[in-house]
């Protein structure tokens, strides 16, 4: 809690729904891991409030664990032995006794496994809204929950009994990558990148990196010592939220090996093109798999397809760690990183450094101070991969190459970008602008003008 890094407009609108004269409800969502129970707990700092976390237990329990942490967090020791037999008359007890000393903060975390123990619990919350809450100041209701899907669903879906009832709501994302290289001050930029390339922005795998160890021996300790923190992380991530793990298993390993079209997925996994669309969707909805679509203008086809790992750690794990369980085993973590993971460790980081970029673009625009709305992604078809389109409305289309690896000539490397260029499709006929993005500086480029070059550094300033 000492070490909080970042979250500043988060805590922002948290505060100003606690200072409001008038009641507040904000769900909080995001995946697993991403931070969202420690801002809470940050800004829960200093204010009194009851912090409840959710698990998978019968209702009866929750309920009463529910009762037990009011008494302590309120100190009201007669709210522990309440007998309270449903959701309603605990929240009406919990905020009577607290009627009168200020706004009370109510914190439901994993609020999708009370709901699941609680089936009748969004309705209850609704009932307290309308008739009590909504019409004084006395409660800031905080709806934290880390299954995307359960709370656009069931929390801001419109078929929710608490739709439209929400005064803000928080999609807590990972960090970005020039937020999370703020957890590693001792690194070069380089390095601090290529513990994004692992890491992702996610705060507990990033604090497991240390800077005073190289990141090849942190990606030994962490993630290939069968005994360290992260080595089985994935697995209880899923285990957490899915079952039938070994058909996700191998769909994310799949992903993860460059598979990305639903029947090369199906084909190398023996999971039917019938049921392959529920796993995926499920993915989905926990953020870990995204679907994308090549960048062009024109309305996506659903053939077009892509399904992506989006998870960082999950995708490294799933790329060395998971097929290689046995190696890391027997012959040890730095054997493992030796035989197993850095001869592919380039590559791999290449294929992060192309994401990196495309999230870099909007902070580009930005400095260039480009006015116009944007879409960034990527294009490809039979023939031909663009790792980076920027497609803005001011009829202006960027196209990128991007090159983790040292580049030789510049003037070879527009040429190769010239050539792809020819093949996008540019249906609404805008000026295509040319970028190359680089982990260093690139010698000769007065030679290729027309072309914006942007390096490592010029991405993290």
């Amino acid at each position: 809690m000492e070490n909080f890094i970042g979250r500043r407009k988060e805590l922002s609108a948290l505060d100003a729904a606690f200072a409001s004269e008038q009641s507040g409800m904000v769900p909080i969502y995001g995946r697993r891991r991403v931070g969202k129970s420690e801002l809470v707990r940050r800004f829960l700092r200093g204010k009194r409030g009851v912090y409840f976390v959710g698990k998978r237990a019968p209702g009866p329990l929750l309920l009463r664990e529910f009762l037990r942490e009011a008494a302590v967090a309120l100190e009201e020791p007669l709210l522990a032995s309440f007998g309270a037999e449903s959701w309603k008359e605990a929240l009406e007890a919990v905020v009577d006794r607290w009627k009168g000393r200020g706004k009370l903060v109510l914190a439901l975390d994993e609020f999708q496994w009370i709901v699941e123990a609680n089936p009748e619990l969004p309705s209850v919350l609704q009932e307290l809204w309308d008739r009590r809450w909504s019409r004084g100041d006395e409660v800031l209701l905080i709806l934290c929950g880390s299954y995307v899907g359960f709370m656009e669903r069931e929390v801001l879906g419109q078929k929710s009994p608490l739709f439209g009832r929400r005064t803000a709501q928080i999609l807590v994302k990972p960090f970005g990558y020039q937020e999370a290289a703020l957890f590693h001050p001792g690194y070069s930029l380089v390095d601090r990148a290529r513990t994004y390339f692992v890491c992702g922005g996610v705060p507990l795998y990033l604090r497991a990196f240390i800077d005073d160890r190289s990141v090849e021996d942190n990606i030994a300790a962490n993630l290939l010592d069968e005994y360290a923190a992260l080595y089985r992380e994935p697995e209880f991530l899923l285990r957490e939220e899915l079952r039938e793990l070994a058909s996700y298993d191998a769909i994310l390993e799949a992903l993860a090996d460059g598979a990305s079209a639903a029947r090369e997925i199906s084909k190398r996994t023996g999971v039917g093109n019938r049921a392959l669309p529920y796993y995926l969707k499920q993915l989905v909805e926990l953020g870990y798999v995204g679907r994308r679509f090549p960048l062009t203008g024109r309305p996506p086809v659903s053939k077009q397809v892509r399904f992506t790992l989006e998870d960082p750690l999950l995708r490294f794990w799933f790329r060395f760690v998971f097929p290689n369980t046995s190696f890391v085993q027997q012959g040890g973590s730095h054997r493992a990183f030796a035989e197993r993971v850095r001869p592919g460790l380039d590559a791999y980081f290449g294929a992060c450094f192309e994401r990196l970029c495309r999230e870099a673009l909007p902070r580009i625009y930005e400095r260039e101070r480009v006015q116009a709305g944007y879409e960034v992604g990527e294009y490809w078809d039979r023939e031909v991969q663009i790792d980076v389109v920027g497609l803005r409305r001011d009829n202006w289309v960027d196209l990128g190459e991007c090159r983790w690896g040292p580049v030789r000539s510049a003037r070879a490397l527009v040429v190769y970008l010239d050539g792809k260029v020819d093949r996008y499709p540019n249906p609404r006929g805008a000026t295509i602008g040319r970028r190359v993005f680089t982990r260093s500086a690139v010698g000769g480029r007065r030679d290729a003008k027309g072309v914006h070059w942007h390096r490592l550094e010029d991405l993290y300033h």
